[in-house]
């Protein structure tokens, strides 16, 4: 973890299975400073693999936050946490689990989007604010500001879900499942105990490889890679690819994949109600939407839907969708526009807090 993760310790958490998880730690950083009156706070919250670190150098959205960029840190107070069951600091299925001495592992309980934004807002509310500026983040970052805004409608102003959508396709949970699989196949995943031997890497270098080719659209890679070839036996794309997973192995646990992903497959805003305008009707935040016209994994039609559903419901919502040809990846990578329209977003939204 970088220097700066501070952990935050809390007696238990209740989670939507029914289970308690006691203790649980949350992983968090901080950028800017909090003014006097705490309307400033703005959570950053993170995609699958991302983590507490997102600002400052080698943050994983250090291009948008910071001083002068679209979550200007001269202006706001910026906060980012590492989700429950993360492998950065939070606690996750690598995590010690009391009754045993040993890793959760597979022991670990399942989890869900709304577990993630119920410790988030633990976390806030040690900080003493009581209302956020925002709530933003790409991907499944977009999921838990939905999350947000429909569970603590009075602790949040406004939310900006990217690239991101209100439940799962099928072809977004088959993409998920072939991942797990590729880790559950790893004869060194041993049923998930294999903390500290052998780590399942061959499984997990595939599953991120699976998801990477997602991530990208099929201009990009055409563009980035071509049919070129690095020598006779490899093309560049295949040395990419396997460069990325065996990357991912030295950063991410195997376990953490299992338990995100399949969160990221039970979230299902419209759960238990008829429809997802019926869902939102809860929702008092503004909300900016932004989609992207390449991206194949969050294709816009899932913005839309959220767009829609919001606008039957009065709500004050602003959409946008970019053109780009980086795929999903692009809301990481396309930062101009979205700083734009971020920074107008929110500045019209602390103006009309004031």
């Amino acid at each position: 973890m970088p220097g700066d993760t501070q952990i935050v310790p809390f007696p238990s958490i209740n989670l939507d299975c029914g289970q308690t998880l006691a203790p649980v730690e949350a992983a968090y950083e901080t950028y800017g400073t909090l003014n006097a009156a705490k309307t400033n706070a703005i959570l950053i919250v993170h995609a699958f693999s991302g983590d507490a670190h997102a600002g400052g150098p080698g943050g994983w959205w250090e291009s948008m936050i910071g001083g002068g960029k679209a979550f200007d840190t001269d202006k706001y107070f910026v906060i980012c946490t590492n989700v429950l069951g993360g492998c950065r600091g939070t606690t996750g299925p690598g995590s010690i689990d009391p009754a045993t001495g040993q890793p959760f592992g597979m022991n670990f309980p399942v989890i869900t989007i709304g577990d993630m934004v119920r410790l988030q807002k633990m976390v806030i509310d040690h900080l003493g604010i009581t209302r956020l500026l925002s709530v933003a983040g790409g991907s499944m970052g977009g999921m838990q500001a939905l999350e947000w805004a429909v569970a603590y409608p009075e602790a949040v102003a406004s939310a900006i879900p990217i690239a991101s959508t209100a439940r799962h396709s099928a072809q977004q949970i088959a993409f998920n499942e072939v991942g797990r699989q590729a880790i559950m196949a790893d004869p060194d995943w041993n049923e998930g105990n294999y903390y500290g031997q052998k780590l399942p890497g061959r499984g997990l270098s595939v599953a991120r490889m699976v998801g990477h080719i997602t991530y990208m659209s099929d201009d990009s890679m055409r563009e980035k890679f071509g049919r070129r070839q690095r020598d006779e036996s490899m093309f560049e794309v295949e040395s990419y690819l396997r460069y990325r997973g065996s990357q991912f192995v030295d950063r991410f646990d195997a376990n953490s994949y299992l338990f995100i992903t399949k969160a990221m497959d039970l979230f299902d805003l419209t759960a238990g109600k008829t429809t997802l305008a019926a869902a939102l009707e809860r929702a008092t935040t503004r909300f900016l939407v932004i989609s992207f016209t390449s991206d194949w994994l969050y294709p816009s039609y899932q913005s839309q839907e959220i767009v829609n559903a919001l606008r039957r419901r009065n709500h004050d919502v602003a959409y946008c969708e970019l053109r780009s040809s980086y795929g999903h990846d692009a809301f990481l990578v396309e930062v101009e526009e979205q700083t734009d329209l971020v920074r107008g977003f929110l500045a019209s939204t602390l103006k009309g807090r004031r």
